[in-house]
């Protein structure tokens, strides 16, 4: 689809056509950089065919003509500013060669090379804005690539999504594990012929670093506009190889946390008049759109009678109106909810059309104190420009603090993801700029949702080992309040899950944590059967290596996640699904129940005497579950077959489940009320 017709431009004192090759009065410098003249003009920026953050489409004056290198920066001139970037040559098969772009560079590490260079060459360079970068890749011209409105396939390179370096858990019979430097072609600058103004590599080969925060188009920012003034991710163009062609448009916007380093991220530089509102450094994140009140109620602990059977639900807490182009999408998965200092409740999930596709990124919604229902979704939460963000957990240490945990994924896919940080002291209206706790793409980084503080002050966070649905959970750990982090189990080799064998990783992908009375931890996870059960993992020395058994618990498969926390009153809840579990209604009756139940353990996890199926015992009726789960019917002995599960216990006693779509709130004298009505 054409975008806008063909536009002028003004071009010194005369006009020349889109498209139209340029007079070029170009520079070569010391350190053997190639710059072409960018002439001042206008352009239509944006596109009303790409994605959301592509509009408005607005028409915007660049004022001052610049110099643009005409590829991006090789590995051998970044070399000439960071000789200690010479040990990553190499690394997953990319940066071997001198011309090839300099990869593995965070934004920070591409402003450090434009001062460097500024310095040496006593001439002022820099990052370009993406306003000036999309107007010198379109070049004139109108459409969605400068070649046209198709990208031509003899300049492409390895253009899918790639899982690398991980392999690929959704590949179909005879396709490759896993993408990956085996199938790109080398990164070399300038391989292919450059646009009308002499710039080469503007679609594809790297991504380009830009000066700029994302951040929504504002329709009146129209003459050399430099971007957000603030936020978490800086904006990257021009897209990659192992990247769907749709992101290589002139008009997409990626973009990632500046300190992110990854093999599809390069940069190019700009010689050209200084910017230095583009540059500010983020002095905090814009709020999000759940903005809470800042001091809980006098009454926030009081709750239901203790003595007495409490329940209540289900209700939706995904509330919201899925749209092709976002901010909402079709398919919303994967929960996680906390208490917050003031007494709401903040949850947090994935919206995506695919699990694997770039657009999925993290929601919120709010349930206040007191109230009967859950507010409509917020999509301010967290959006990755362009990037996998696979998955969130959401936590709150008891005290002032709400941390948010999140896989940021270097492009599409869970494949390859960093882990993320950021926390609150406000009760979620605003958070902290993204950290790393680590920062290396690949594995063992995806959060499961189960995050704790051990006795000795130790942060816990659980991430599955691997992408596929067997392999096991890792964990990573803090003694310093997430200043930084260590992953106990790193670089040990995968480990046999069986009866009485050790390992250094959880069993079970998807596992949640308890810390023992005696210090010990206690995991149950997904997959990974031991005797065709549950598997349980138990650690006595902090997470090093742990030990296997069957937990007697009913495995739990795809489509379903566990949760598991300790209650307030000292046992061990466990919510899991059942295909079928024994039950005895007021009659006396031996009856089975099948879905969602929740357990409880007495003795540390050694055993889960009570067992309760989580239904309202009203009559059968269907509902809708959302995400995988989909139509079910809700009655007597029949529960939700499928979901992702989040738990909370509030201070008032009240546990909170969530699955993919519902919410279910109850008391521990609702599970240990074992008896289900007449059916």
């Amino acid at each position: 689809m054409k975008l806008v017709r063909p536009l002028l431009f003004a071009l010194g004192a005369g006009l020349a056509a889109p498209g139209a090759s340029v007079a070029n009065a170009g520079f070569t410098n010391s350190i053997g950089q190639r710059f072409a003249e960018v002439p001042a003009g206008e352009f239509n920026m944006g596109s009303t065919a790409g994605d959301r953050d592509e509009t408005p489409v607005r028409r915007v004056r660049i004022s001052r003509s610049f110099h643009l290198s005409t590829t991006e920066v090789t590995t051998a001139q970044y070399e000439q500013c960071d000789p200690a970037h010479r040990s990553l040559r190499g690394k997953l098969g990319f940066s071997t060669r001198d011309d090839e772009p300099a990869v593995f560079v965070s934004w920070h590490d591409a402003v450090a090379f434009c001062e460097w260079l500024s310095a040496r060459e006593g001439r002022h360079y820099r990052l370009p804005t993406e306003a000036e970068w999309e107007y010198a890749a379109r070049a004139g011209t109108a459409t969605e690539f400068n070649t046209g409105d198709d990208f031509p396939e003899a300049q492409q390179n390895h253009q899918v999504s790639d899982w690398w370096p991980s392999p690929n858990p959704l590949r179909k019979a005879g396709e490759p594990s896993a993408g990956g430097p085996a199938h790109v072609a080398p990164l070399l600058v300038g391989r292919f012929p450059a646009n009308a103004w002499g710039l080469h590599d503007m679609h594809g080969n790297v991504e380009e670093w830009c000066a700029d925060w994302h951040g929504p188009y504002q329709a009146d920012e129209t003459l050399d506009p430099v971007g957000a003034p603030a936020g978490d991710f800086r904006v990257t163009r021009g897209g990659s190889h192992s990247t769907e062609t749709r992101y290589l448009r002139s008009a997409n916007r990626s973009g990632t946390l500046p300190a992110d380093r990854s093999w599809l991220i390069g940069f190019r530089v700009l010689a050209g008049p200084k910017l230095e509102s583009a540059a500010a450094t983020l002095a905090s994140v814009p709020p999000s759109a759940t903005e809470a009140s800042s001091e809980p109620p006098t009454d926030v602990a009081d709750g239901p009678d203790p003595a007495r059977p409490y329940f209540s639900g289900p209700i939706r807490f995904v509330r919201l109106a899925p749209g092709e182009k976002g901010p909402w999408f079709p398919h919303n998965h994967d929960a996680s909810v906390t208490e917050t200092p003031n007494g709401d409740l903040l949850a947090i999930w994935y919206t995506c059309r695919l699990e694997q596709g770039r657009e999925l990124h993290y929601v919120s919604s709010r349930f206040r104190c007191g109230a009967t229902e859950w507010e409509p979704a917020s999509a301010s939460f967290w959006s990755p420009p362009d990037r996998n963000a696979h998955a969130g957990a959401i936590w709150w240490d008891g005290a002032r603090t709400l941390y948010h945990f999140n896989g940021l994924s270097v492009a599409g896919t869970w494949g390859n993801l960093a882990l993320t940080m950021r926390t609150s002291t406000d009760n979620g209206t605003t958070w902290s700029p993204a950290t790393f706790v680590n920062p290396e793409h690949g594995a063992r980084n995806q959060p499961t949702g189960s995050v704790l503080r051990l006795r000795d002050g130790t942060l816990v966070v659980c991430t599955d080992a691997v992408p596929s649905g067997n392999g096991g959970t890792a964990i990573w750990l803090s003694r310093d309040d997430g200043e930084s982090w260590f992953d106990p189990g790193a670089g040990q080799p995968a480990p046999r899950f069986a009866a009485g064998e050790s390992g250094a990783w959880i069993a079970g992908i998807h596992a949640s944590v308890v810390e023992l009375t005696d210090g010990r931890l206690l995991a149950l996870g997904r997959g990974d059967a031991i005797n065709g059960q549950m598997p349980r993992s138990v650690s006595s020395d902090g997470g090093k290596t742990w030990t296997y058994s069957p937990s007697g618990l009913p495995r739990v498969s795809q489509g379903q996640q566990l949760a598991l926390i300790r209650l307030r009153e000292g046992p061990l809840l466990l919510a899991s699904f059942s295909p079928g579990m024994p039950l005895k209604d007021r009659q006396g009756r031996e009856r089975t129940g099948r879905g969602l139940f929740v357990a409880l353990s007495y003795d540390e996890g050694e055993t889960w005497p009570v067992r309760r199926l989580v239904t309202d015992e009203g009559e059968p009726r269907e509902l809708d579950g959302g995400a995988w789960t989909g139509k079910f019917t809700l009655g007597p002995f029949q529960a939700e077959p499928k979901g992702y599960l989040a738990a909370c216990q509030q201070r008032n006693g009240v546990i909170n489940l969530l699955t993919s779509a519902l919410h279910y709130r109850f008391n521990l004298a609702w599970i240990e009320r074992r008896t289900m009505p007449p059916g």
